[in-house]
């Protein structure tokens, strides 16, 4: 087996709760923008949650042909959208590559919940005559946009879907990265997509008490780490990032954002969707992903955390943190984004990838907003970034990503 070779990204794409385009995305993220409000998709008045973090202005017409349109479901609609960015963003010529060396793994939790919704409810008012759109199924299943994105841009290498709940980026991310590491493709575009404010997804995840209530003042809801959290607020999007050999990148003269160089999955094998109390498959997946990249703990600048917002969840991460970290913590930063974009689910771990890269790029860090007072049973040494941003050089970014079923998920990036 030929040695490993080393991976970076070269292109980036997304449409998020707070913006349709990288540079918006980040911008807002570093100005602590919350992208929350009062569900738009449907009438939200029966539901105890009635609140998500939506998508704003995306006219898919405006960017995908009337076939791509009728043919797919708004997840997917995400995916092409988010993959056309980080493919003309990455400057790659598909002319001058053969199409089988270009591969696409991409990841949803959930795939065309929106689809099967309209489809089933259809059904259920006439159920004595059974009419069903022709492309019912090829909405629905979670592989399309995978096989959409191979269609819309003739990728031929390595193509399949990721599902591990809420850490199916991170999985798909991973997996791009061990296929090219090993020399099984030269570029692979992945990342994931979700489109998970529909009822039933919002009624599902109510009636787990999962999801905060806090109607009177959604932009304040997400609130990880607080002391008065009290579930996670729904979102929705797709982050893509372009993962190519570096040798290959380099010979093409594109330009590098970060390099690939960790990542690591395990289970808790404890619950059907709660994370361990201890924290103890996340902290192996992240012990795992810094011995797989070759780095001493103290090297770690920042931690996108998966904090979602839920009680339990976010102190099983901290305790996860202070297994692995220890009392070394001066260094790293730690935030969590989902306050203001929202859990995006199986998108989450795209989007925060973006957002990891952007700070070893522009050396900022992004906040973690409605903290008002931090949870006593945080160790006073955990140094989470709250409030407002704040400038600091980072040359190494760890996300975390977890799922229902125990997954864990880790990658890290560091400046090249």
């Amino acid at each position: 087996m030929n040695n490993p070779t080393r991976v970076v990204i070269t292109g980036l794409g997304a449409i998020t709760p707070l913006g349709n385009t990288v540079q918006e995305f980040w911008d807002n993220a570093l100005a602590g923008k919350s992208g929350a409000s009062t569900i738009t998709r449907f009438t939200p008045d029966a539901f105890k949650a009635q609140f998500a973090c939506e998508v704003k202005g995306f006219d898919p017409s405006l960017h995908l042909d009337r076939k791509e349109i009728k043919r797919s479901d708004l997840f997917t609609r995400f995916a092409l959208y988010a993959a056309a960015q980080a493919m003309a963003d990455s400057g790659l010529d598909m002319e001058r590559v053969s199409p089988f060396d270009v591969g696409v793994i991409w990841g949803s939790g959930q795939g065309g919940m929106e689809t099967f919704e309209e489809e089933v409810k259809e059904y259920a008012g006439q159920p004595e005559r059974p009419r069903f759109n022709p492309f019912f199924i090829p909405r629905l299943i979670t592989n399309m946009a995978s096989g959409m994105i191979s269609i819309k841009f003739g990728l031929r290498g390595i193509n399949y879907t990721t599902v591990s709940a809420c850490a199916t980026s991170n999985s798909a991310i991973m997996d791009a990265f061990n296929y090219i590491k090993w020399g099984k493709a030269k570029a692979i575009l992945t990342g994931g997509s979700e489109a998970p404010i529909t009822e039933a997804s919002i009624g599902g995840f109510t009636a787990m008490k999962a999801m905060s209530k806090r109607n009177e003042d959604p932009a304040s809801a997400s609130r990880p780490f607080d002391t008065q959290r009290d579930g996670f607020v729904m979102g929705e999007g797709a982050g893509a990032l372009l993962l190519e050999e570096y040798e290959h990148a380099k010979k093409r003269g594109a330009h590098i954002y970060a390099e690939v160089i960790g990542a690591s999955m395990t289970a808790d094998a404890y619950h059907m969707t709660a994370t361990h109390p201890e924290g103890l498959g996340a902290a192996k997946a992240m012990e795992l992903a810094l011995q797989e990249a070759r780095l001493n703990i103290e090297e770690v600048d920042y931690l996108n955390a998966h904090a979602t917002s839920t009680p339990v969840g976010d102190l099983s991460e901290v305790k996860a943190i202070t297994k692995v970290f220890g009392q070394k913590t001066e260094n790293l930063s730690i935030s969590a984004t989902k306050s203001m974009t929202g859990h995006l689910l199986g998108a989450a771990g795209a989007a925060e990838a973006l957002l990891s890269i952007k700070t070893i790029q522009e050396g900022k860090i992004p906040p973690t907003i409605n903290v008002v007072e931090l949870d006593p049973a945080i160790p006073k040494g955990i140094h989470i970034v709250t409030g407002e941003a704040i400038e600091k050089t980072v040359n190494v970014a760890m996300s975390n990503t977890f799922g229902f079923g125990g997954h864990n998920a880790i990658v890290i990036f560091r400046k090249l």
